[in-house]
């Protein structure tokens, strides 16, 4: 994949640079409550100041539908980030004050509709008067919207360092991977897992199933007391579960053992149950300890992980972060020990790896989510398509 990277840009001092990022993350009573996505496009954001651009960020908060919605603002993010917010991301008035090395914040580019419409007349606006455009937001680079692929039709455009890392990262471990290469892919549903799912079996020397859809696929598979309601299991296309047994049966590793409640409810009491004495009744909400065993038996004899999705409500600690957080640290021992390279993605994951206190083990965290798992299938990515030379 040949792209512009800022790694080209020789003289951009006084330069005007339109910098999108993903600033996407969770917000409680207007406080951040993980700024790892943030943290991690602070790089790009000193190398151009210290270049002397002036560099205005923009980027979106939320599902505000096209409209300004204060519950959606990016003023806790330019507070935590110490910069200006520009009310209006369309406003050009900042520019005629600001010095080389400056950086403000636009207002979430969300609340015009034209930026998920892709609208050219609303991609224009937002370009003009920059001379230069960088893409750093890996995690909406899936998206065909105005702010990532747009206004690359009327500025010089140039991927960011973190954009960059990522593609490398990423390329590197699906091109070249160093075997044996294990695929843990795990979450609630596995509709939206199907296309990595298939690129893991491909990829993938062994892949593990864990969470809700390794407990899918056992139902969809025949374990009769596993046919629970919707409430406690999503309902699968059996077909096509049993292709990807048919296809790649041999690779795949399941659950043994989940801990299950009478309710879903964090504070439910926990038990833990092997997968044939699960009751109708029960809701599986973490893996047991001998699900958590048999991952990483295979974890030790990888060379290689990718991980995607939490294998249980790791948000609900302590009683059902057990699991993830066991793997976690069992996942960072081995790479600490330098016997294993890991790679993770998704913001479930990244949280709850950091929240088990071993983030900074990993040898790779990607802020991408659903571009993570886009870019693991060989889907092309409209944001980074745009950047190509």
């Amino acid at each position: 994949m040949n792209i512009k990277t800022i790694s080209e840009l020789t003289n951009v001092k006084g330069k005007y640079i339109l910098l999108r990022d993903d600033f996407n993350v969770q917000i409680v009573d207007g406080k951040i409550m993980d700024a790892f996505r943030i943290e991690q496009s602070l790089p790009t954001i000193q190398k151009l100041k210290d270049m002397g651009a002036r560099i205005a960020i923009a980027s979106h908060l939320g599902r505000p539908d096209g409209a300004p919605n204060p519950e959606y603002s990016l003023a806790p993010i330019a507070e935590y980030m110490k910069i200006p917010l520009i009310p209006d991301c369309l406003d050009k008035d900042f520019m005629a004050e600001m010095k080389d090395g400056d950086v403000v914040l636009l207002e979430n580019v969300r609340f015009h509709k034209g930026e998920e419409e892709n609208d050219p007349e609303f991609a224009k606006q937002l370009a003009d008067e920059f001379d230069i455009f960088v893409n750093d937001a890996f995690g909406v680079s899936h998206r065909a919207h105005a702010s990532l692929v747009g206004v690359t039709k009327f500025l010089p455009s140039y991927a960011g360092e973190l954009l960059a890392s990522e593609i490398a990262e990423l390329t590197k471990v699906m091109e070249n991977p160093t075997r044996p290469l294990l695929g843990l892919v795990s979450g609630a549903k596995i509709k939206s897992k199907i296309g990595v799912i298939k690129a893991f079996g491909k990829l993938c020397d062994k892949i593990i199933l864990a969470g809700g859809i390794g407990t899918g696929v056992l139902a969809a598979m025949g374990a009769k007391n596993l046919a629970m309601d919707a409430d406690n299991l999503e309902k699968y296309d059996d077909a096509v579960v049993h292709e990807i047994m048919k296809e790649f049966g041999d690779k795949i590793i399941l659950p043994l053992e989940k801990g299950v409640a009478p309710v879903w409810a964090p504070n439910a009491a926990r038990t833990d149950k092997m997968m044939a004495d699960i009751l109708p009744g029960d809701v599986p909400m973490d893996e047991g300890p001998a699900s958590v065993a048999e991952y990483n038996r295979a974890i030790d004899a990888a060379k290689t992980l990718i991980w995607n999705g939490t294998v249980g409500m790791a948000e609900w600690q302590p009683t059902w972060s057990v699991g993830t957080f066991a793997l976690a640290r069992h996942i960072a021992l081995r790479t600490r020990a330098g016997e294993l390279e890991s790679i993770i993605g998704g913001g479930d994951t990244v949280a709850a790896v950091e929240a088990a206190g071993v983030l900074s083990d990993i040898t790779y965290a990607s802020t991408g989510g659903g571009a993570f798992l886009e870019f693991i299938e060989g889907k092309k990515l409209p944001g980074i398509a745009a950047l190509e030379k």
